[in-house]
C-alpha cells in the first residue's frame, strides 16, 4: 500500500436541508464516538510536528470527504445500505438534539427509524464499496455559497 492508498475510506454525508451548526455539531459528535470504537491505527492517526517543536496531536493521514445528500429520506437510505454492506457507520438525528442526554436517550428510544429526520452518517469501509454508495453526491458547500436563483 502506497502512502496515499488507503484500503478504506471515510465518508460523512450531511443533510443539506439542516443548519450548517447544528451540522458541524451533529458531524462532531458523530466523528467522536465512530473514533472511540477504532484502533487509531486503523484510522492513520499521527502527530503532527511544527518548526518550533509544538505538536497538533491526533490528526488522521486519511483524507475524510464531507458530502450532502438532498434529505433525510436519502441518508436513511445510505445507512440501510451500509448495514446491508458491512460498512461501519455512524448517524446522528432529530432525536440526539435539544434537552439532556437523558432527553435525548428518552426520545431516541420513543422514535420509529421512520420518524427519524437524519442529520448525517459517516461512513467507513472499503474504499470500492464506499465510493460506490456516495458516488453520485456532491461535496458539501456552506448554504452562503450556493448559487442563486436570481
Amino acid at each position: 500500500m502506497s502512502e496515499n492508498n488507503f484500503e478504506n475510506k471515510l465518508v460523512a454525508v450531511v443533510n443539506k436541508q439542516i443548519d450548517t451548526g447544528v451540522l458541524m455539531n451533529a458531524i462532531a459528535h458523530m466523528c467522536l464516538g465512530f473514533g472511540a470504537n477504532k484502533d487509531p491505527s486503523e484510522l492513520h492517526i499521527m502527530d503532527y510536528k511544527n518548526k518550533d517543536g509544538f505538536i497538533y496531536p491526533n490528526i488522521s493521514k486519511m483524507p475524510f470527504i464531507i458530502l450532502r445528500e438532498k434529505n433525510s429520506n436519502k441518508i436513511a437510505a445510505l445507512l440501510a445500505k451500509a448495514k446491508e454492506h458491512g460498512v461501519q457507520y455512524s448517524v446522528f438525528t432529530n432525536t440526539m438534539t435539544v434537552g439532556t442526554w437523558q432527553d435525548q436517550e428518552e426520545r431516541t428510544l420513543l422514535t420509529s427509524n421512520d420518524e427519524m429526520i437524519f442529520y448525517g452518517i459517516v461512513l467507513y469501509g472499503p474504499k470500492d464499496v464506499v465510493t460506490e454508495m456516495t458516488r453520485k453526491l456532491s461535496l458539501w458547500r456552506d448554504s452562503k455559497n450556493e448559487p442563486t436563483d436570481e
